[in-house]
């Protein structure tokens, strides 16, 4: 019999008690990775841009601003590129499928930010043969099960269109957009601004923000406090983050996620750990005859110490592996629609936690194995 084997049966001597603590382990985990993906997905650096610039009102996101203010930031000799966009909410068939449009002159939007997007030429040759016609994203059409040249319906919660023409709006689908990466946000439709600006029957020529793309090596927030500037006296004052610094800021309005975040899953993995520790001591007090008899065969206190750290080891990777999958196949379903993201470093960092657990959990308990003496030992028997 190997040392692995050894250990494999060790760790598996009570089926009962074992696979009790797999699941506390894999819901530990589970709860670790739904957390990481979902800060991964909403604040990380990989699901937002620290290069592109939104400039919306100082007086919050509800209110718009007058298009015509476009061309005082394009004046900017350190503006690269400049577009813009309204919003739409509205849902599909049943309130709670609710979707989210960007209205947007896509010409503009391809030069400002059609790499995040993923927009390809075709794309914008598409959306440019009709007015109704719109780009949707890879997430929201998979989630809808919409196609290419389908004609979808979307009842607007706020916007209305003009003489009574309720808050219907139909579309038809031109094309797909893919993001850059897997974190990019592909869940909304990129739709054609002419096309809803005259037809809205409110707010013509006001757009809810300019997306700025700064001349290539110019400092982003220097740029936006310069941007404010050139509004600040005006009738619409301005307010102008990068896109990572707006979903971060969007968050705390809330509460602070991730200190929230940490806490939760702090507290897992402490119950985690007094329940794997006190698991373990109780495990090795049962075998402290079998103990006493690998010591008398010749094995040393240190083999004793690595026998015992590496069940807990079994344990902690078959439990991890569990909840670790899970939480894989969650982003893989619910991903795209709840921002949940499960990148290699999320996966990196639960392989570290795992060890760091694995040594703490099995030092008490390895250090009892390893100081007990022969002769007690062979007395419990």
């Amino acid at each position: 019999m190997t040392f692995f084997d050894l250990a494999r049966k060790n760790a598996w001597r009570k089926p009962l008690r074992t696979v009790l603590l797999v699941v506390c382990i894999a819901v530990a985990f589970l709860v670790y990775g739904l957390t990481a993906s979902f800060m991964n997905g909403s604040q990380s650096a990989s699901a937002a841009s620290d290069n592109i610039l939104g400039v919306m009102s100082a007086a919050g996101r509800s209110q718009p601003l007058p298009m015509a203010s476009i061309s005082r930031i394009a004046a900017d000799p350190d503006v690269a590129a400049v577009g813009y966009m309204t919003r739409m909410r509205g849902f599909v068939g049943v309130e709670k499928n609710v979707v989210a449009i960007s209205a947007a002159d896509p010409m503009l939007l391809m030069a400002v930010n059609g790499k995040g997007l993923g927009l390809t030429p075709d794309n914008i040759d598409a959306i440019s043969q009709g007015r109704d016609r719109v780009l949707v994203g890879r997430a929201l059409a998979e989630a809808q099960g919409w196609t290419i040249g389908q004609r979808i319906s979307v009842t607007a919660f706020d916007t209305a269109k003009q003489s009574g023409g309720g808050r219907e709006w139909r579309f038809e689908i031109a094309g797909i957009f893919e993001g850059e990466n897997a974190s990019s946000d592909t869940y909304f439709v990129i739709a054609r601004y002419d096309y809803v600006n005259a037809a809205r029957a409110r707010g013509k020529d006001t757009v809810d923000a300019f997306i700025v793309r700064p001349r290539e090596g110019m400092s982003p927030g220097e740029l936006a406090a310069r941007i404010d500037s050139l509004f600040a006296n005006s009738a619409a004052p301005t307010r102008t983050q990068s896109e990572k610094q707006f979903l971060e800021a969007f968050l705390r309005q809330y509460a602070d996620v991730r200190l929230i975040v940490n806490l939760v899953v702090g507290a897992a993995f402490v119950t985690l750990l007094m329940i794997v520790v006190n698991t373990l001591v109780f495990a090795v007090r049962e075998r402290t005859f079998e103990i006493g008899v690998l010591k008398t065969l010749g094995f040393s206190g240190q083999r004793i110490m690595a026998l015992i750290i590496c069940e807990a080891l079994l344990v902690f990777a078959v439990g991890g592996s569990f909840g670790l999958g899970l939480a894989k196949f969650a982003t893989v379903l619910a991903g795209p629609a709840l921002g949940l993201v499960f990148s290699p470093l999320i996966l990196a960092k639960a392989l570290a936690i795992v060890a760091v657990l694995t040594l703490t959990t099995g030092a008490l308990p390895a250090y009892i194995a390893m100081r007990g003496s022969i002769i007690k030992a062979l007395r419990t028997r």
